[in-house]
């Protein structure tokens, strides 16, 4: 019995994901699409129309995930705040095995935003909903007493957001793991 399609496509989007993650959108060959997702060119092409097409669904997929898992632990009134920001910023110290280095999203901005519209406003929303949910976060530190109520909480969201991107692009650079726990620890004394 053959696998239903739209499994085929969810198994595709998530390795033309990691294919673009580790060498970026221009990098990337429709050839290694091929070898990434298992599928022949023209299956590519029928189901997803473009590279681009692909592209689109794999960062909107990467998205959906991540900020998915941010929102989860910044809402964890289980825990303190700060515990929770710390865990957003140890993800950048230490990614999860086998996921390619930096951030696709972090990528995506250098690479295509100042070019492709469509894009920028996917990242655009992204970054409104991961921001919403920081300084949600932070307001609730703020009125617990974790954290000052003197700072800006909007302030300190765009902070936390700018260092873990940052780390994301040191990270693709090379830096290590002691280096990006240092980073981590500094930010957490800032906030």
């Amino acid at each position: 019995m053959a696998r239903p399609r739209k499994f085929e496509e969810e198994r595709a989007v998530e390795a033309a994901m990691r294919a673009f993650w580790a060498d970026g959108y221009e990098a990337t060959s429709t050839q290694e699409l091929c070898d990434a997702t298992g599928l022949g060119r023209s299956s590519i092409y029928n189901t997803f129309r473009s590279k681009h097409d692909l592209f689109e669904k794999a960062l909107v997929h990467y998205m959906d995930v991540k900020t998915a898992n941010i929102i989860r632990v910044l809402e964890d009134g289980g825990r303190p705040v700060r515990e929770r920001l710390r865990t957003i910023l140890e993800w950048a110290v230490e990614p999860e095995p086998g996921d390619p280095a930096g951030c696709l999203v972090v990528n995506t901005m250098v690479e295509l935003a100042p070019r492709d519209e469509t894009v920028a406003e996917r990242l655009k929303r992204d970054e409104r909903r991961r921001l919403t949910a920081l300084t949600a976060a932070v307001e609730e530190g703020m009125r617990s007493g974790e954290i000052d109520r003197s700072r800006d909480a909007r302030a300190l969201a765009h902070f936390v957001v700018s260092t873990v991107s940052g780390m994301r692009v040191v990270a693709r650079g090379g830096a290590d793991e002691r280096t990006l726990a240092s980073i981590a620890d500094t930010a957490m004394n800032a906030i």
